[in-house]
């Protein structure tokens, strides 16, 4: 009995003891009992527009104006002569302002207090480059680079009238058209479409802030001209990427089918053309391709300028031999390309000079001429060689890919 009044005692103790612990340190608020039941409310992210806090400025946006200055403009939003001054010294090998073109958006970050000085300026120099001027602790211009964004694309399309009415009737981006032109420019004439032609092809298009910036890289595609369906597949050989059709052929010929890109035939090679300035029956060696003055006009193959002059009726002309057999000549041109005269080296692909209407011509056009072992040849009847075809080493991955091009073109 004494043992067991002993322990109640001892228990009572006990209690007593860690009672007053607790209430010596006195009870807990309200809010630390709730605090691991509430849940807590999420911290909202600010909003960063070209990596700065937006939400923490009032932003003002404007475009450049005709011989406007950006001086001008932070000046008027509280920004010093001299810090506007020592921000360009500061970074005058990260970006020339002399390169500010009218018309491009600008954007400036002032404080939300009564002075509303600029602490930012970005100025948006292209689809994906924009620089930021700051005007804070640090004066000092930083590039800000957009994120583009890749979304793979599947399209197919039927010719009505030309590639490049397809392309806007089917709402493609324009430069879908220019990026199979230039993969087909020495297999397909596109000059020479017909309606019914078609085409299909697998593509990526590159966004920045939902608006497209058009066509990037192509996976592969099919071109049906004239009856024939040409298929190209990109493929690396020799550390590039060029496109073959399905036998491993190089769609890449030595010339190209045209010296420009969407014109019109208005004149074909003919032994008895009336000429519509003299009136009287003649050859015509050439094609007449009509395009507005000041079109690129390029050099069907690699070779060397043998002439670039004014000859008679013939205008403004440029004369490039290729090899022993092959030649052409560009007539009636406005003016020549750069670096563009006698002896000169040039590549397929390079402009040798800008369509025109010089020398005896009723409006501006190209008259192209293609020559073999010196006589004329009509230029849309040329077959050219390819270059060198998928090699020996190289046919059993270019089948691989093949295999998976040719299938994803038939699923749609």
């Amino acid at each position: 009995m004494f043992r067991l009044k002993n322990a109640i005692i001892v228990v009572f103790l006990v209690v007593i003891t860690f009672s007053c612990q607790y209430f010596q340190k006195g009870e807990p608020e309200l809010s630390e009992i709730l605090s691991d039941t509430v849940p807590q409310q999420e911290q909202k992210e600010p909003v960063l527009i070209f990596g700065i806090p937006a939400d923490s400025f009032n932003l003002v946006s404007g475009h450049i104006k005709r011989n406007g200055f950006l001086s001008q403009i932070l000046l008027e939003h509280g920004v010093s002569m001299p810090e506007i001054d020592q921000v360009l010294r500061n970074s005058d090998t990260v970006f020339d302002v002399r390169k500010i073109k009218a018309g491009n958006t600008y954007t400036l970050f002032c404080d939300t207090d009564s002075v509303a000085k600029a602490r930012y300026l970005v100025y948006e120099h292209d689809p994906t480059t924009c620089y930021i001027f700051s005007f804070n602790d640090s004066l000092n211009i930083t590039p800000f680079r957009k994120e583009i964004k890749k979304f793979i694309k599947y399209t197919k399309g039927t010719i009505e009238t030309s590639l490049w009415e397809a392309m806007i009737e089917e709402g493609f981006h324009p430069s879908l058209a220019v990026k199979l032109s230039e993969i087909y420019a020495w297999t397909v004439d596109f000059f020479g479409l017909q309606k019914g032609d078609s085409f299909k092809v697998i593509y990526e298009e590159l966004y920045i802030d939902e608006e497209s910036l058009g066509a990037g890289k192509i996976f592969g595609a099919q071109f049906t001209w004239a009856g024939k369906t040409i298929t190209a597949i990109p493929f690396i050989q020799d550390g590039k990427e060029t496109f073959f059709d399905g036998e491993g052929n190089s769609l890449r010929k030595a010339f190209l089918k045209a010296p420009l890109q969407f014109s019109r035939i208005s004149s074909r090679f003919s032994s008895s053309r009336l000429h519509p300035i003299l009136r009287i029956r003649r050859p015509h060696f050439g094609v007449d391709y009509a395009a507005p003055v000041g079109t690129p006009v390029q050099a069907i193959g690699d070779g060397k300028v043998i002439s670039a002059g004014t000859e008679n009726g013939s205008g403004r002309m440029v004369r490039i031999v290729h090899n022993s057999v092959y030649s052409t000549a560009y007539l009636h041109l406005s003016r020549f390309g750069a670096g563009i005269y006698s002896g000169a080296f040039v590549k397929q692909g390079d402009v040798i000079g800008y369509v025109g209407s010089s020398g005896l011509s009723t409006g501006p056009h190209l008259d192209f001429r293609f020559y073999q072992n010196g006589s004329p040849v009509d230029p849309l009847s040329v077959d050219a060689p390819p270059v060198e075809p998928v090699s020996e080493e190289n046919k059993t991955k270019f089948e691989r890919n093949k295999k998976v091009v040719e299938s994803l073109l038939t699923t749609f």
